[in-house]
Order: structure tokens, then C-alpha cells, then sequence
């Protein structure tokens, strides 16, 4: 073993756990912080967790390659990822509240919002880290080898950052002159101190679908391993286990929804298309983990249903999320703006006939015995909710001095509504199942959320999200030659 060898090899241990003693320190240093607001403290422990983060960011990289025991390495760092998390997550969570009172004792209703959706995200932080370990060890006892998903390592890649992000806005403290060596460093973190809290919404809302989409995948993979331990041989009570996560993945998009409308009401239109977004990747996962886990199938010996508890529940979601929430931002976005010429224009009349159209779409979906693997007879309904209201995005962003501009977006969104309201209920057009789709085109998929999430920092995202979604408009004339059956498989195309 060359010089260089051992000298990585003792990197390692120093990277993997020097974590939670560097954000211990950054704790101590918060704690300082709120009892005397000096910015050289704040700073000292702005340093700490950065040093933190880019530990985390290079660690594992390190333990495959230079550790003597790589299982062991992968282990230690899971657990000091526990431990990190919980000690960052609930500490930012005291400090957004620290901030209101004591920063910002005017603070407006969003800010209060901000705070509590930031106790939001670190319970769901530290509930998907214990469920995570708890499904391992269910993998582990049966042989099977854990692997990371791709939304587990997005969700590892974006969850120190954000750590870090938080951090720095919850304890900010005003820069006092102390001399040219502060000047640089406190240029940048005073930017991210008081960064705006629209921008923050985007970035915790991105992270919490993928905190969700994480704690669904680890169902998805490894919970019959579980089951198997709990019900032993009765299938029944194993059915109604297994229905319990597909079912909550079901209650989440409808939150998503109410959560898409209670931000418009907010002005955030932005926003509220991401949890939009949210709402159709929930829908998406809990029908994958209901065909992954046999749901979708009937005991031996049962005949099998045409309408299910399941089925209905997912309705009565998509109704929610894809018919009644885009129908009204669609009117809160008209009825408060500012244009009279769009203001006046019978938004809730138009609102109303999308929600209906959306709800009779959803009726017939149930009810059609005459199904296509793989293809919806007619828009389905998530599309044609991101259709309908990233027209909107684009709304909310147009300036005062773009009179012409804005009369025109807002008259196209009007006719918009009216013609997806028809398209989703014009059953001869076949459209292809994105999400299957995208499951067997990761490089696709990945790509394009990565374009999103680049764009949505951007004055574009309206426009990029509108010409993604009439792609998908107008994908008929190609995807009508796919064959059911390629159209209906999940898995990556061999």
C-alpha cells in the first residue's frame, strides 16, 4: 500500500465521523447566537456546517474507495446521517421561530406559514431516516442487499445543503464592520440570510416530494420483506397491511392539492404549480406500488371487482388535486387581478365546467371495461391540470407595463380552460401513461427534472412547463404505433 493510500485511508475515518462533531459545534454556536446576536458567532458556525456539508458531500466517495471495510464504512455513514439530521433539522426548526420573534416580531402571515412548513419538513426528515433503517433491517434479515434509489441519493445530495441553507436564514445576523477579512464571506451568506422566502418555498417543497418519494420507494422494494415477518401465512391481513401505504401515498396528493390552492390564495402561483407537480408524482407512485405490492390482483378464489375502495379513494384525490384545485387557482388567479379587462371575465362560470368535465373524466376512467394498458382514452386529468395552469405561472409573473401582453395570456388561458375541459373528455385520442414512460426511460426522466428544477429559479418556468406539457398534448401522433404492452411495462427498456 503506497504513502498516498494510507493517508486517504485515515481521511476516511476523519470525514465520515468528524460530521457530527462539527455540526455539535454549529448547534453550540446557533445556541450563542439567539442568546447574544454576535455575527462573529453566527459566522464561526455558518463555517462549521458548510465544512459539515462538504464532509458529507465527499465521504462516501471516499469509503468505497479507501476504507478496509467498505460495509462497515456504508453503514457508519448512514448512521452519522441519522445523527447529523437530527441535530441540524430540529435546530432550524427553533430558529425560524427564534427569527420571528426576535428578528421580525412584525412578521407577516407568510412568514409564520414558513416557520410551521419548516417543522413540516424536519419531522418528515427524521420520520423517512427511521422509517429508511427500520425497512433495512428487514432487507438485511432476509439476505437481501440494500441499494440506493435514485431519489435516496437526490434526497442525500439536496438534504446537507438545505441543512446549511436553513441554517443561514433561521440565525442570520446583521454584518457589523469588524474589519476587510468578514467583508467577502458575509457578502454571500447575507444573500442567502435574506434570501426571499418565495425561493425558499420552492426549494423545501422540492425537497419534501423527494423525502416522500424516498419513504415510497423503500416500500415499493422492500416491503413484502416486512409483511412476511408480521403476517406469516394470512394473506388477508397481509392485503390490508399492504393497501395501508399506496393509500397514504392517495391522501398525500390530495393534500398536495389543498396545499396548491391555500399558496395561490398567497399570490404564489409558482408554488403552487410545484405542488401540483407533487400531487401527479404521488399519483403516480401509489399506482406503481399498488401493481408492485399485488394489489391490483384478487386473492385466489375472490372475484375480482370492478370498483374498489382503492380506486375510489384515487378518485376522489384526482378530483381534488386535478380538477378541483386547478379549477380554483384558475379563479382566485382572475377574479383578484389586476387587469379589469381579465378580472371581469367569467372565471367561475368556466372554473366550475373545468372541474365538472375533470370529475365526469375520472367517472369514466372507473367505469370503462374497455381499458388500455399503458394509454388513457382521452387527457387524463394530472396532465391536463399542469396544461391548464402553467398558462397561470406565466400570468403571475407579467409586469404592470405589459398591458397587451397580459391581456392576451390571460385571454389564451381563458380559451385554454374551455379546450382542455372538451380534450380530456374526447376518448377516441389514446395518450401514452407518462409515468410508465418515464420509468422505462430514466436518462429521459432525469433530464427533464433537472431542466425544471433549473427553470423554476427563472422568469421561464411558465413557459418552459406550457411547451413540456404541449409536447405531451400533441404526443398522440407518434405514441398511437407504441404497442399496449411495451406501453404498459414499468421497468427500464433492456
Amino acid at each position: 500500500m503506497t504513502s498516498q493510500q494510507v493517508i486517504l485511508r485515515r481521511v476516511t475515518p476523519v470525514l465520515v465521523y468528524g460530521r457530527p462533531i462539527l455540526v455539535f459545534a454549529g448547534m453550540i454556536c446557533a445556541i450563542a447566537v439567539m442568546l447574544t446576536r454576535n455575527y462573529a458567532i453566527y459566522l464561526t458556525g455558518t463555517i462549521l456546517l458548510f465544512t459539515s456539508m462538504i464532509f458529507d458531500l465527499i465521504d462516501g466517495w471516499f469509503s468505497d474507495r479507501f476504507s478496509p471495510n467498505p460495509t462497515f464504512a456504508e453503514l457508519a455513514d448512514l448512521i452519522m446521517d441519522r445523527v447529523v439530521y437530527s441535530i441540524i433539522f430540529p435546530l432550524v426548526a427553533v430558529g425560524m421561530m427564534w427569527r420571528l420573534l426576535f428578528v421580525s416580531p412584525a412578521h407577516s402571515r407568510l412568514e409564520l406559514f414558513h416557520a410551521i412548513f419548516v417543522l413540516i419538513i424536519c419531522v418528515t426528515v427524521l420520520v423517512r431516516n427511521n422509517f429508511a433503517h427500520f425497512m433495512r433491517g428487514f432487507a438485511l434479515r432476509y439476505g437481501q442487499e440494500t441499494e440506493l434509489r435514485e431519489l435516496t441519493r437526490l434526497r442525500t445530495i439536496v438534504a446537507a445543503p438545505l441543512g446549511l441553507l436553513l441554517y443561514v436564514h433561521a440565525f442570520y445576523v446583521p454584518f457589523i464592520d469588524a474589519g476587510p477579512h468578514y467583508l467577502t464571506i458575509y457578502a454571500v451568506i447575507e444573500k442567502l440570510g435574506n434570501l426571499p422566502l418565495r425561493n425558499l418555498f420552492i426549494i423545501e417543497i422540492l425537497f419534501l416530494i423527494i423525502n416522500f418519494g424516498s419513504i415510497a420507494g423503500y416500500c415499493r422494494k422492500y416491503g413484502r420483506y416486512c409483511l412476511d415477518e408480521i403476517c406469516l401465512d394470512n394473506n388477508l391481513l397481509r392485503r390490508r397491511i399492504l393497501s395501508v401505504f399506496p393509500n397514504t401515498l392517495t391522501a398525500m396528493n390530495a393534500i398536495m392539492g389543498l396545499l396548491a390552492v391555500f399558496f395561490a390564495y398567497q399570490g404564489k402561483i409558482t408554488e403552487s404549480y410545484l405542488l401540483l407537480i407533487g400531487a401527479a408524482v404521488f399519483d403516480k407512485l401509489d399506482g406503481a406500488m399498488a401493481r408492485k405490492l399485488g394489489l391490483t390482483e384478487p386473492l385466489p378464489g375472490v372475484t375480482k371487482g370492478h370498483i374498489t375502495f382503492g380506486g375510489i379513494m384515487d378518485d376522489i384525490a384526482d378530483g381534488i388535486s386535478f380538477c378541483i384545485a386547478p379549477a380554483w387557482i384558475f379563479y382566485i388567479v382572475f377574479a383578484n387581478h389586476p387587469n379589469i379587462d381579465i378580472s371581469s371575465l367569467p372565471a367561475g362560470t368556466v372554473a366550475i365546467v373545468y372541474a365538472l368535465a375533470g370529475i365526469v373524466r375520472l367517472i369514466y376512467f372507473t367505469l370503462d371495461k374497455n381499458s388500455i394498458p399503458g394509454m388513457f382514452k382521452g387527457l387524463p386529468t394530472p396532465a391536463a391540470a399542469l396544461f391548464v395552469t402553467s398558462p397561470l405561472v406565466v400570468l403571475a409573473h407579467i409586469t404592470g407595463s405589459e398591458q397587451d401582453w397580459c391581456r392576451l395570456v390571460g385571454f389564451f388561458s381563458f380559451g385554454l380552460l374551455i379546450f382542455t375541459s372538451i380534450l380530456m373528455n374526447f376518448y377516441p385520442i389514446k395518450y401514452l401513461h407518462m409515468g410508465r414512460f418515464m420509468d422505462r426511460n430514466p436518462k429521459f426522466m432525469w433530464s427533464t427534472l433537472t431542466l425544471l428544477i433549473i427553470f423554476v429559479f427563472t422568469p421561464w418556468f411558465g413557459y418552459f412547463a406550457f411547451f413540456l406539457m404541449l409536447l405531451y398534448i400533441f404526443s398522440p401522433v407518434l405514441s398511437y404505433k407504441i404497442d399496449p404492452a411495451t406501453a404498459a411495462r414499468e421497468g427500464k427498456e433492456t
